[in-house]
């Protein structure tokens, strides 16, 4: 297949002149729109066979929508009386809502404004890069890529709808940095479990408070809620911290290099699916999935890390809005000398990726391949642990070479434990996350910068090695499980449920 580059790399945003920011920013959020259009409603047409030609697709309207590119899909087209017809961003919108409501029967006036705040936050981002300093530190330059983001999401950029002014200065994608607001909270309004004691070490709190870090964009979300308690006490400005944070792909997982640690945040904001809160039932039952996570990775072979949460602390009065959860650092978990990198950094790419740089694509995917899957399979089938082993869920570690050489997975909160849920809905999550989610990305822009790479005999052999019942089938299935994204969004579905649908497996040969 002929590669079509309609959207530049994000390495080089920053380079790029200011006046085609308009454009750039609708190819950009136009990529994963028409990725969950084409994968959730329309119906492919037969290729014609010629390279570099268009694919078609039938909308359940009747309306034929054509598109270039395949992985990141570019330039929209619908067919008219007058023929072939450019798609612009406003326009495509238009039409994916339309499109729906034949779809479902169903109308949602929310999501079309998402999917325009979503193009909005984008063009703000690169034209924020084109003046910011990226980190030198090549993990969290990889932290801090994402333009493109969640490439099946319809709205992956969407920042809550509020001015970017609001936003921008704690967006990773902005390479921002900042320090952490302190507060004290009156030691008997606390609540708090497990370890921790790495925020006492961030400043010092008044007699009788204890220090609670904040982020400042949630702060500012909640400050109204917040005023009486900082009027009679119970809360108290003590300042900034020291240093600096990072705020990674996940926005409101900061990185804090010198202490190594990473906080996680609420953030009353909705960001792809759900809205960032440190959920209740989740901070209660965190221990339990961490402490299995945490077993689980203890037992199995090889290099694989957990980067476990240690605990939270937050207040009883605003238990959600200012909680924050302590999670394990780097440092003591990357084996020396070795370079940790998100894998959807990999994806959406950034200046020196070893994925780009591979000097032997095929042998650089077989290593990946040995240090991700692995432990993802032994966690499910001999601990019961159902990573969400997906692109913003997992580390890779490369050595001096750029080689792969071990896998760091992270993120308690998405972790579901058998027999809480059952096999087969555990095995359809990980399946999804791990293979659909994860490996085929990869893949995908593997063979994009190495044409004639052919990824798939390699995974299918690493998959065939771990005897798990369940691999014979994925192995001989048809089908893989896709998320559907823009149906859950447009139904108005919980942000945490999951339906799927079938999508060609490559696995199949």
């Amino acid at each position: 297949m002929e590669r079509v580059d309609l959207i530049p790399p994000p390495a080089a945003d920053d380079a790029a002149p200011r006046d085609d920011v308009a454009d750039r920013a609708d190819a950009y959020a136009a990529a994963p729109l028409l990725n969950c259009l084409l994968r959730e409603v329309a119906e492919p047409l037969p290729p014609t066979g010629e390279p570099g030609a268009h694919r078609v697709h039938r909308l359940p309207g009747g309306r034929l929508l054509r598109v270039r590119g395949q992985r990141r899909p570019a330039a929209p087209e619908v067919c008219t009386a007058d023929g072939w017809q450019p798609v612009s961003h406003p326009e495509l919108v238009k039409l994916v809502a339309e499109e729906l409501v034949r779809h479902t029967g169903l109308s949602n006036h929310e999501l079309p404004a998402e999917m325009l705040d979503s193009r909005d936050a984008v063009a703000a981002l690169l034209t924020a890069r084109a003046r910011a300093t990226p980190p030198e530190d090549p993990y969290l330059l990889s932290e801090q890529c994402l333009i493109t983001g969640h490439p099946h999401h319809p709205a992956p950029k969407a920042r809550g709808g509020g001015p970017a002014a609001g936003w921008l200065p704690y967006a990773p994608e902005a390479h921002a940095r900042f320090p952490l607001t302190l507060l004290g909270l009156r030691a008997d309004r606390v609540v708090e479990e497990g370890d921790t004691s790495a925020l006492d070490a961030l400043g010092e709190a008044p007699p009788g408070y204890r220090l609670l870090p904040a982020h400042p964009w949630q702060l500012g979300l909640v400050a109204r809620d917040l005023a009486p308690a900082f009027a009679d006490g119970r809360l108290v400005h003590l300042g900034t911290s020291a240093r600096a944070t990072w705020p990674t792909a996940a926005i409101r997982t900061l990185y804090a290099p010198e202490r190594d640690l990473f906080l996680k945040f609420s953030l009353d904001v909705r960001i792809t699916n759900d809205v960032r809160r440190l959920w209740r039932h989740d901070l209660l039952s965190m221990r339990r999935t961490d402490t299995a996570a945490r077993e689980a990775f203890a037992a199995i072979a090889g290099p694989a890390a957990w980067l476990g949460d240690n605990g939270y602390r937050t207040a009883d009065f605003a238990f959600e809005e200012l909680a924050v959860l302590v999670r394990d650092g780097l440092r003591d978990r990357v084996v020396p000398g070795a370079t940790p990198l998100l894998a959807a950094g990999l994806v959406e790419g950034f200046g020196g990726s070893p994925l780009a740089a591979a000097g032997d694509p095929a042998a650089w995917w077989e290593a990946y391949l040995a240090q991700v899957v692995p432990p993802a399979l032994a966690a499910f089938a001999d601990h019961g642990v159902v990573l969400e082993a997906h692109l913003q869920n997992t580390l890779v570690a490369v050595d001096a070479e750029g080689t792969p050489v071990q896998a760091l997975f992270r993120d308690s909160e998405g972790v579901k434990l058998l027999p809480d849920v059952s096999r087969a809905a555990g095995w359809e999550r990980l399946v999804y996350c791990l293979v659909v989610n994860h490996l085929c990305e990869v893949a995908g822009a593997l063979a994009e910068h190495h044409p004639g790479l052919d990824p798939w005999p390699a995974a299918r052999r690493e998959l065939s090695r771990h005897h798990l019942p369940e691999i014979t089938d994925l192995l001989a299935s048809p089908t893989l499980p896709g998320k559907t994204n823009l149906l859950l969004r447009w139904t108005g579905a919980d942000g945490a449920d999951a339906r799927y649908l079938p999508l060609p497996n490559p696995l199949t040969g």
